[in-house]
C-alpha cells in the first residue's frame, strides 16, 4: 500500500528547489508554485487521492479556459512525478487547434506603430524602445534584461533561456537609437531597460506600461500583451522568409510545432484564402 502524502509547505518548497536544480525557467517555477498552493488549499489537510484530484480538475475546467487548465495539470503532474505518484496523473484536456488568430487578439503592424507613437506622446521613451526591442529581435520579455549596454558594441546578445543558448542580432537602426538612450540616461553598463529601483524591467512592468497606452493609441486592450510583440516578429519574419526552421532557431523553440502557433494568419486572411479557392459552382 502506498504511503499517504499531503501537500505541505515543506514539500512544496522541496519541489521548488528541485525545479531550480532542473534549471526550469523562473516563469515556470512561479507558475508551478502558484498552482501547488491552490492545490494545497483545495486538499486542506487531506491526503492526495485520485477522486479528489479529478474533482479539482472539474472545478478548474469550469473556471478557466482549456489552455490555462492544461498548464495547471502540467504543474500537478510534474509534482506527482517528483513524489513518485505517477498513478495519480491527470490527463490534459484535448484542445482543437485554432488555424487562425482571432481578430480581437491579433496585434497588427499598424497597432504596433500606434503603441510606439502613443508611448512617445506620453513621454515614455523607455516603453517605446522596449516595445521596439522585443518586436525587432523576437526575444521573450524575460530576455529583455539580456539587452545590455555591452551588447550594443557588437550588435549581438547572447541569451540563455530554458537550458538553451542562442545569439540574437540587434538591428543597426535599433542599436543607434539605444546608444543615444543610454547616453541620455547615464546608463554605463548592464541592462538597458530598468525600473526606477534599477531592477530589470519584467513582464508585469511592461504590461502595465503598455496597457496605459490603450486610449491614446486607440488599440483594444485585448491586443496588448508583451508576448504579442514576439508573435508579430514571427509572423513578419515568416511572411518574408517562409523558413519556419530558421524562425524556430531565432525564437529559441525546441519544436517547430510551437513556432507554427506564432505564424498563424488572421481570420480575415484565412477567409480570403478560402474565398479564393473558387469552388462554388455556377448556378446561373
Amino acid at each position: 500500500m502506498r504511503k499517504e502524502i499531503k501537500v505541505t509547505d515543506k514539500l512544496i518548497n522541496q519541489f521548488i528547489k528541485y525545479l531550480q536544480e532542473q534549471e526550469k525557467s523562473q516563469s515556470t517555477i512561479v507558475s508551478y508554485k502558484r498552482e501547488l498552493f491552490s492545490l494545497q488549499m483545495f486538499f486542506d489537510d487531506s491526503s492526495l487521492n485520485k477522486d479528489s484530484l479529478l474533482r479539482y480538475k472539474t472545478i478548474i475546467t469550469k473556471q478557466y479556459k482549456p489552455s490555462t487548465c492544461n498548464v495547471s495539470i502540467s504543474a500537478i503532474n510534474c509534482f506527482l512525478k517528483y513524489i513518485n505518484r505517477q498513478d495519480l496523473f491527470l490527463k490534459p484536456l484535448k484542445i482543437q487547434k485554432t488555424i487562425f488568430e482571432p481578430a480581437e487578439k491579433e496585434l497588427t503592424k499598424k497597432d504596433y506603430n500606434k503603441l510606439i507613437k502613443a508611448a512617445l506622446i506620453n513621454g515614455d521613451e523607455r516603453t517605446a524602445l522596449a516595445i521596439q526591442t522585443i518586436c525587432a529581435t523576437g526575444i521573450r520579455v524575460s530576455e529583455l534584461q539580456s539587452i545590455t549596454v555591452e551588447t550594443l558594441r557588437s550588435g549581438q546578445a547572447h541569451i540563455c533561456n530554458k537550458g538553451k543558448n542562442r545569439i540574437v542580432f540587434i538591428p543597426k537602426a535599433l542599436v543607434n537609437v539605444l546608444k543615444k538612450y543610454v547616453v541620455n540616461h547615464n546608463i554605463a553598463s548592464g541592462p538597458i531597460f530598468v525600473t526606477r529601483n534599477n531592477k530589470p524591467l519584467d513582464r508585469s512592468n511592461l504590461w502595465k506600461f503598455m496597457k496605459q497606452l490603450c486610449s491614446v493609441a486607440g488599440v483594444k486592450p485585448s491586443k496588448i500583451y508583451p508576448h504579442n510583440l514576439r508573435h508579430l516578429f514571427a509572423k513578419t519574419y515568416y511572411t518574408q522568409q517562409k523558413d519556419i526552421s530558421r524562425l524556430a532557431d531565432i525564437l529559441g523553440h525546441s519544436s517547430i510545432n510551437t513556432t507554427r502557433i506564432y505564424t498563424r494568419e488572421s481570420g480575415a486572411v484565412h477567409a480570403k484564402q478560402i474565398e479564393g479557392l473558387g469552388l462554388i459552382g455556377d448556378t446561373t
